[in-house]
């Protein structure tokens, strides 16, 4: 019959726009981790170089808090500037982010050893794979759990500002654990919602775009790794 036929062109039709937006958000993601992992590298080699240059090094712990004022002026730009910025410039702007905390980063060499950092580095990468698959197969809708990590994230930086006055180690190990859960949290909830953000902005497959969710997650590894090497590392 007509309808039947009908009806099953438009189930056909259906299962084809889902296969499609399946492919792209796959896509999406794939392009987003790439420039995220590309920009942890970056990161990496440069807190290598830092260390290993005496000039470098001096001024990373000598200007930190330039460096730091710095970095957060970038976050800001890109986040709220990226729907002016192009493609080439949104990758300027996060690889060089990317390469200024590779530069800050190089003084945890003189905290820690290098045994924990590593240590610290790859149980990093598990939980952070682990809530990204989360974050990526549940059905449930993730939604809810932001007011609460936002609300866990002031209280990690406010209790952070307090204990450098105070400078607490009780208060050290309670602000690890409490970040650990707040950024593992926000690694699947950013997931989740950067899947969302690409269906909003009709699948589109700007380079901006997939940058400004590089950063997101970029920023979820790296305070989740800072969490975990307070929390379990050794120090010198």
């Amino acid at each position: 019959m007509a309808w039947e036929t009908s009806g099953w062109q438009t189930a056909e039709h259906g299962s084809v726009n889902a296969a499609l937006v399946q492919e792209s958000q796959r896509a999406f993601m794939t392009r987003v981790h790439g420039w995220m992992f590309a920009g942890l590298m970056l990161t990496g080699v440069m807190a290598l170089v830092t260390l290993g240059n005496e000039t470098m090094l001096r001024a990373a712990v000598n200007f930190r808090m330039p460096l730091f004022l710095v970095q957060l002026g970038v976050v800001f730009a890109l986040s709220f500037l990226a729907p002016r910025l192009s493609g080439p410039v949104a990758a300027a702007m996060f690889l060089g982010y990317s390469a200024l905390t590779g530069v800050t980063l190089s003084i945890i060499f003189l905290v820690y050893t290098a045994g924990s950092i590593a240590q610290a580095f790859f149980l990093t990468a598990g939980v952070y794979g682990a809530m990204a698959i989360f974050g990526t197969v549940t059905k449930k809708d993730l939604g809810a759990w932001g007011t609460f990590l936002f609300m866990g994230l002031i209280g990690v930086v406010l209790a952070g500002l307090v204990n450098m006055f105070m400078r607490s180690d009780a208060m050290s190990f309670v602000i690890a654990c409490a970040s650990v859960v707040v950024f593992a949290g926000l690694t699947a909830y950013d997931t989740q919602k950067l899947r969302e953000m690409h269906a909003n902005t009709g699948y589109s497959s700007a380079a901006t775009v997939s940058i400004v969710g590089a950063l997101t997650l970029y920023l979820d590894f790296i305070n989740l790794f800072l969490a975990i090497l307070r929390l379990l590392g050794r120090r010198r």
